[in-house]
């Protein structure tokens, strides 16, 4: 009998364990809005002296004599306060205290350089030890349900812990981190589409100025060019466009609105008591209208990149409002091309993140999904089982769903659109279906990400992304996804991505740290494993100085190179093993996560006897190593 093991990997991760002096410390700059004060520490001064059981003086109590020391000391401390203020020239205000520092607060609130220079002043001078803002410290998250009438039809975006519900993208604890960004690049989602219908209600307010790349007028399907009116009027192709040769193998199709509906997804009017709720409520869209009838000239997409990102292009004006990130649900019929792949690299070089459709054909990845540094996403049905059309691979970064048609409305997306068959219509709400309706929703939580750290780069939201997965979710009865034509399968980490979109885990990694940590499969008892996690990644700006491995539960282990990123351990017995890493960064102490990344494991069916045991049992191990891994992940975090 051939003997499995389980194995359950748990990595507590602690960040900026090693603490700096409190000199070096005094020198960390703080990124605040605003300050009302400066709260400082001064050299050698203790605020409470050693407590005494013995009454000093003619004091009644032990005490009251805490309280006369106290007070004295806080005399002292203003007094010093002001001299030091006085001497390095700090913005004139009131002297007190703030816990065991001292507090200078300003007449008139500080922010930007004037709050830059004030702190470098008082940090400069010789009796301060410590100095830092006195900022508003906001409540912790709560979660946040928006009024919007059509939000309980959004399945996507509640709670996976909703009955029947297991893919839904947990946004509203997210929402109670943050709604997103009013100001600045980060505010900014481009979508590179069909264009949009600028009347939308729910989409007043919610528009940049943006451009109409499409270069081929008959593609165009609005008598002109490329201008600055990136409106949609409609895309259908009928059998008067069929006698065009542009158009002879293309389906007879109504107009998609396809632009429209995304960008309801990423920023509709949201918690305004009508339509749909958008994933960033205070995003802003770049349209870019790079497609009409029958898609998008390769040229006038990736000039639609370029523009987006803020990149020249021969003939446009500069786009003064680039896009941090950039949703791409486009497909192809082609492996990644140099013309591809090199604007790809620039957007990227740029700052932008593309986000891609994983494709809709049931196949293994096409460009621009199977390119290099973009962020491909594949689609899932509610329950968790890969989309019968979406497409998959090793290249694609995680899965979100998709919407499909099997059970109408229940499971479709819902977002604005336009009753307009061929030309516009009314604008209202729609269901659709698509890996194109996936990407939105990684894009919508990535800008998220950004609005809580603007310093992330396109590298960094996509680690942190796939480190926030929810595991896929295990699909009885269902073949394992891989092979083309199978339908709905069950997905993998190297078919549908590292997991399922949780925004709630992604948007908490915005800020700290993530061990990230290669799933184990089953082995045999006295097999070596290894322990990876080398691809765990710190706050941004920071570094990892030192990994540590240690055994936390289950039959004694031998770990070698326990301190390294990569160890070893000797699995002699059968059982469940439980290993725990530990990661130190240089960045403040007051931030800490964990992981944990659990191997499920099936016992392989014994046979009673007879010649059949053999073919049993190789079946058994083939189910258990195609097993679907599941990564569950939650992150602490202390101020």
């Amino acid at each position: 009998m051939r003997h499995l093991l389980s194995a359950l990997i748990s990595a507590a991760l602690l960040a900026g364990a090693i603490l700096a002096p409190a000199s070096a410390r005094a020198e960390q700059s703080i990124s605040v809005a605003e300050a009302s004060g400066l709260i400082i520490g001064f050299k050698g001064d203790e605020a409470d002296d050693p407590p005494s059981d013995k009454p000093h003086g003619p004091w009644a109590s032990g005490r009251d004599g805490a309280k006369a020391r106290w007070d004295k000391k806080a005399r002292e401390g203003r007094e010093r306060l002001s001299r030091v203020a006085k001497e390095a020239g700090l913005p004139e205000g009131t002297i007190g205290e703030a816990g065991n520092g001292r507090l200078l607060r300003f007449n008139q609130p500080l922010r930007g350089k004037a709050l830059d220079n004030a702190l470098r002043r008082a940090r400069l001078h010789p009796d301060v030890a410590w100095v830092e803002p006195n900022v508003l410290v906001p409540r912790l998250g709560v979660p946040r349900v928006p009024n919007d009438a059509l939000f309980n039809q959004q399945w996507h975006l509640q709670s996976p812990t909703a009955p029947g519900n297991p893919t839904g993208l947990n946004l509203p604890p997210a929402w109670g981190d943050t709604i997103g960004s009013l100001s600045g690049s980060t505010a900014v989602v481009a979508v590179v589409d069909s264009g949009i219908r600028p009347g939308h209600p729910d989409l007043a307010g919610k528009l940049l100025p943006g451009y109409d790349l499409v270069s081929e007028l008959s593609v165009a399907n609005d008598g002109n060019g490329r201008d600055n009116d990136p409106t949609d009027p409609g895309d259908w192709i009928d059998s008067t466009d069929r006698a065009n040769p542009l158009f002879a193998s293309c389906d007879l199709s109504g107009s998609s609105w396809h632009g429209t509906f995304i960008a309801g997804q990423l920023a509709a009017a949201t918690d305004n008591g009508q339509g749909v709720a958008g994933l960033n409520w205070r995003a802003r869209v770049l349209p870019v209208r790079v497609s009409g009838k029958c898609g998008a000239l390769l040229s006038d997409l990736l000039d639609g990149l370029r523009w987006a990102a803020g990149l020249p292009v021969s003939g446009l004006p500069t786009n003064p409002n680039p896009a941090r990130v950039i949703n791409l649900s486009f497909g192809g019929d082609a492996p990644c091309s140099f013309a591809y792949q090199t604007t790809i690299d620039a957007v990227t070089a740029a700052g932008a993140l593309i986000v891609v459709a994983a494709g809709n054909a049931d196949s293994t990845l096409t460009r621009p999904a199977d390119c290099r540094r973009v962020m491909t996403v594949a689609s899932v049905h509610k329950d968790g089982s890969k989309a019968w059309y979406s497409s998959f691979g090793d290249r694609v970064a995680l899965a979100a769903p998709g919407g499909t048609n099997e059970g109408g409305a229940a499971t479709l997306l819902l977002s604005a659109d336009n009753s307009g068959a061929t030309v516009p219509g009314v604008d209202g709400y729609g269901y659709k279906q698509g890996t194109s309706f996936a990407a939105p929703q990684a894009a919508g939580v990535a800008s998220l990400m950004l609005a809580v750290n603007p310093s992330l780069s396109p590298r960094q939201l996509i680690e942190r992304m796939k480190a926030g997965v929810r595991p896929h979710v295990p699909m009885t009865g269902l073949p394992v996804c891989g092979t083309a034509g199978v339908g709905p399968c069950a997905c993998t980490t190297t078919t549908c991505g590292a997991g399922l979109l949780d925004a709630n885990l992604s948007v908490a990694l915005a800020t700290g740290p993530a061990v990230v940590i290669q799933p184990l499969s089953q082995v045999e008892p006295g097999t070596v494993i290894t322990l990876d996690g080398s691809q765990s990644v710190a706050i941004p700006g920071a570094q990892i100085v030192t990994y540590q491995w240690t055994q936390v539960s289950g039959p004694a282990a031998t770990i070698t190179s326990s301190s390294s990123a990569v160890a070893q351990a000797t699995l002699r017995s059968e059982g469940t093993y439980v290993f725990s890493l530990t990661v130190v960064d240089d960045a403040s102490p007051s931030r800490s996560g964990e992981d944990i990344v659990q191997v499920v494991a099936a016992m392989p069916v014994v046979s009673g006897g007879g010649g059949g045991s053999t073919g049993q049992l190789w079946g058994a191990s083939l189910w258990a190593w195609v097993i679907a891994v599941a990564l569950w992940q939650r992150r602490r975090r202390s101020a």
